[in-house]
């Protein structure tokens, strides 16, 4: 059962329980052990030596993202927007993840960069590789400390302890395996957290669907107390028309389904990092295309919970109940002791996960990106594998800052969402219109990554915190900030590009489609000859199975 004391939520764990996480927490640190023995060099640090196979990177790409944004972040937006909050997967997500593996992929991993920024080095030159490599760290560090306010969340509930100390102690904890066996101890942890999750949330979702009486009794319960359209994907969304989104279709589509959505699975390299420790080319493109198959049936144990945690507390998002309370809440009122310790060990893990990956791929584009060519070049591989170290015990450190500006927001998604408008929309206007048009020149990467940003900024400080438009939601606003960063930085990136001369056509060969040696649809390797195993089949079976998806949801 969970307990309210001065406003505090607590979970009734037993000795099994507590047995259950420590078990856990020894099994990840021996990974951290195991992993140690193959770190000797920074590349075996940052990018696992580039040796991992498919099936792991595509487990630890979707877990990667099976943090705070899903478990809590999703579960939240399903109490607070109702089912609408599947598009976030179906059209959020799928498309994108889908049009990395097949179209970006050749050129990441082809041109063997080691981050995302290196590749606009590569295109565009100093001054937009710097640019993007702060803007990376900052939103890195920030998103971090998201996933350690929801860790801190968990274990404040389960031990009662208070916020500042749940979120130091689980810091050190992440900061240990990470240093232990750098991007491969992240890796294979990622892979375990991943069946550990579902371990935890498909009970939730059984019992919490018995609870209120299967679907029918969901679905009647939440339209009795929010309307008809809490139930459906897109009912309510024409333009003009109320919805519990507070956004029509068209800025679904393009706010969240296009910019928003392309803009984070394309560019973040938090994800991208997954792909490029592959084993060679075909991996990696199916590393998100693998991801996506799961990724499409994680609604069915985070959205339906947040449902759920809806009509089992209707008070949620009122006083000192906030919406990201929604699954703790549930498990704390469901799980019998035992169950209750899986399901602890599973958000304990989810949120491993989303912290060490965003951790992880911030001691990489500090350390390659930043360190290395601007301050200290030149220097043996073991000073970059220490400086790697070291980046990473700081990065915790600023995420625990950073956790508690987390801790202001009573729905995490909509904070993520916001950093995600602010920072990877501007970044993908960039690089798609630098990855498919060779006249784009180096200074319009500049530009148009800092007025897109500046955009977003402008769009959802002024405009919207400011009063300026009106907007129902903050969803709603995160969508329109996308679509303002996405053609501010198009439009800027296109205008200079006409007053500016172009990179010569021999620097862009392998970055720029359509030029000599890009490769950008490579020869099938001997695992692609197996028929399901072709990035096509893959990712235009994964796009169908997510359309499908919406037909009983529609309206």
């Amino acid at each position: 059962m969970t307990t309210h004391l001065a406003g505090a939520m607590r979970l009734d764990v037993d000795w099994l329980d507590y047995a259950i996480l420590a078990v856990y927490f020894v099994v990840v640190l021996g990974i951290g052990l195991a992993a140690r023995r193959s770190v000797r060099t920074s590349l075996d640090f940052f990018l696992s030596g580039r040796a991992l196979p498919a099936w792991v990177t595509g487990l630890a790409f979707v877990a990667a993202n099976l943090g705070a944004t899903e478990i809590l972040g999703m579960a939240a937006n399903g109490a607070q927007y109702g089912l609408a909050t599947v598009h976030w997967y179906w059209i959020g997500a799928i498309p994108a993840m889908v049009f990395l593996g097949i179209v970006m992929m050749p050129f990441y991993y082809g041109s063997k960069v080691r981050s995302v920024p290196e590749f606009l080095l590569r295109r565009f030159g100093p001054s937009s590789h710097l640019l993007s490599s702060l803007i990376f760290s900052v939103s890195s560090v920030l998103i971090a400390g998201v996933n350690l306010y929801a860790l801190a969340i968990v274990m404040k509930a389960l031990l009662g302890w208070s916020l500042w100390l749940s979120i130091v102690v689980a810091a050190a904890f992440v900061l240990a395996y990470i240093l232990l066996g750098g991007l491969s101890s992240a890796v294979y942890n990622e892979v375990l957290q991943f069946f550990v999750i579902l371990a935890a949330l498909i009970p939730l979702t059984v019992v919490g669907l018995r609870r209120v009486g299967g679907w029918d009794g969901l679905s009647g319960s939440l339209q009795s107390a929010h309307g008809h359209d809490f139930t459906t994907a897109w009912g309510g969304t024409g333009i003009g028309s109320a919805n519990p989104l507070g956004a029509n279709w068209l800025t679904i589509v393009l706010g969240l389904g296009f910019v928003m959505s392309f803009g984070y699975w394309t560019t973040n390299f938090a994800e991208v990092q997954r792909a490029l420790s592959a084993k060679d080319l075909s991996a990696a493109r199916r590393t998100p295309l693998i991801a996506a198959f799961p990724k499409i049936l994680i609604p069915a144990v985070v959205v339906i919970p947040g449902l759920i945690a809806a009509v089992v507390e209707p008070k949620l998002g009122t006083g000192d109940l906030q919406y990201n309370d929604a699954i703790p809440l549930l498990m704390g009122e469901l799980l019998p002791n035992g169950v209750l310790g899986i399901a602890v060990t599973g958000l304990l893990a989810a949120f491993m996960a989303g912290m060490a990956a965003n951790i992880s791929s911030f001691n990489t584009v500090f350390t390659t990106d930043i360190w290395q060519p601007y301050i200290k070049p030149h220097m043996p591989d073991a000073h970059y594998l220490r400086v790697g170290r070291a980046v990473t015990v700081a990065g915790v450190a600023v995420g625990i800052g950073t956790a508690f500006i987390a801790s202001s927001f009573s729905n995490i998604m909509a904070y993520l969402q916001t950093l995600f408008s602010f920072f990877n929309v501007p970044l993908f206007a960039v690089f798609i219109l630098g990855m498919f048009w060779k006249r784009m020149s180096p200074a319009a990467g500049f530009w148009g990554l800092l007025a897109g940003t500046a955009a977003a900024m402008l769009n959802y400080f002024w405009l919207y915190k400011g009063g300026v438009v009106a907007i129902p939601s903050d969803q709603g606003a995160n969508f329109v900030s996308s679509i303002v960063a996405f053609v501010a930085g198009v439009v800027v990136s296109v205008a200079v590009t006409l007053v500016t001369r172009p990179k010569p056509a021999a620097e862009l060969r392998g970055l720029v489609h359509g030029s000599t040696g890009d490769g950008p649809q490579p020869a099938p390797t001997t695992d692609e000859r197996i028929w399901y195993r072709r990035p096509a089949v893959l990712g235009w079976t994964a796009v169908l199975a997510a359309a499908g998806c919406y037909l009983p949801f529609w309206a």
